[in-house]
């Protein structure tokens, strides 16, 4: 650090991603594209450069290129897990996963897992579980995914800055 450079707090912050996966047109499935959208308003709001988000239908093997570039990755997916009341926020291990061929997806573990075997680069990693209810076909969120997806926003404001 120069003389006279004045610290702020994104001199502190892990190089973080935020990446929501899931289906917009799947109504409650789209929690992970909709909070990115509302994370990224935070994230401009606070001047957070360090922070970045990304968003697809599904997570692929080639994500394992994108977070290798991260200290931390936070993914955010909609959730139908019974143990998940509104919201809960996993940590990922890497681990020899397989690829589900039927679904054309993999799972985090496994997205971590190739950045540690290709890149030699584990980021800290977690999962966003927010509860979800409906999957018709309709570009719009059931109320209480809606609300979960806002309480889980301001933990992960939280816990980014913590």
């Amino acid at each position: 650090m120069s003389v006279g450079h004045k610290q702020n707090k994104n001199d502190f912050m892990k190089k973080t991603l935020i990446y929501g996966y899931g289906n917009p047109g799947r109504m409650d499935d789209g929690l992970g594209a909709r909070f990115t959208e509302l994370i990224d308003t935070w994230i401009e709001a606070q001047n957070h450069t360090n922070i970045t988000t990304d968003c697809n239908y599904q997570l692929n093997i080639e994500d394992s290129a994108l977070i290798a570039d991260y200290d931390l990755v936070v993914f955010v997916d909609a959730s139908i897990v019974a143990e998940v009341e509104n919201f809960r926020l996993d940590k990922v291990e890497p681990n020899d996963a397989t690829i589900e061929f039927t679904m054309h997806a993999v799972s985090t573990s496994y997205v971590v897992d190739l950045c540690r075997k290709i890149y030699g680069k584990t980021p800290e990693a977690y999962v966003l579980h927010i509860k979800a209810y409906e999957f018709d076909f309709k570009e719009e969120l059931t109320p209480q995914a809606a609300e979960n997806m806002l309480d889980a926003l301001e933990f992960l404001k939280e816990f980014l800055v913590k």
